[in-house]
């Protein structure tokens, strides 16, 4: 279901958290900003409704590579009954958490890059979030000599990087990059 009431949306968000936040005995504040501004760092994207957290337990949300603050993401994503295309459009961050993995990200694919180039072999991503691995893909876009693909299944889905001339085998033939 798409986001047709944004004010509502954000509504249903804040009461959400508040109840986290409360039950769960959480030093955190937040704020539930609609529409924000582009920033130069979220070219990407363009969240529709951004949820931005500080205070003492911050450093929680940000514990094992932001596990608990997509953990929040995901729920509210839920709760709105967003459909998969749309999770975009809700975005939680917590000490510029989001824009810093963007940054290490593209940094990683530019990496790849070089390495698939000197190497001449594909190189896989470790598995990642589709926002993820959306960033790859983005950030390699316009390499001619390299292309992206996204593959495996479920949690399992990661980006492989492969040398523009490469040839893979079909879908059913295909086996695991090194």
């Amino acid at each position: 279901m798409p986001i047709t009431d944004k004010v509502a949306a954000a509504k249903k968000i804040g009461e959400f958290l508040q109840t986290v936040i409360t039950h769960g005995g959480f030093k955190l504040k937040y704020r539930i900003t609609v529409d924000p501004p582009i920033a130069e760092q979220r070219e990407w994207e363009h969240p529709e409704i951004l949820v931005e957290f500080a205070g003492p337990d911050s450093a929680l949300l940000l514990e094992r590579g932001g596990e608990l603050l997509r953990s929040f993401e995901l729920l509210a994503v839920e709760i709105l009954r967003l459909s998969g295309n749309e999770h975009e459009k809700i975005w939680f961050d917590c000490r510029n958490f989001r824009s810093l993995r963007i940054e290490e990200l593209q940094m990683a694919a530019r990496a790849a890059a070089e390495k698939v180039r000197g190497t001449g072999a594909p190189y896989r991503f470790a598995p990642m979030s589709s926002r993820e691995r959306r960033i790859v893909h983005l950030a390699l876009r316009e390499e001619k000599d390299l292309r992206t693909e996204s593959d495996g299944e479920g949690g399992r889905r990661s980006v492989v990087v492969y040398p523009g001339n490469y040839k893979t085998a079909a879908k059913s033939e295909r086996r695991p990059v090194p």
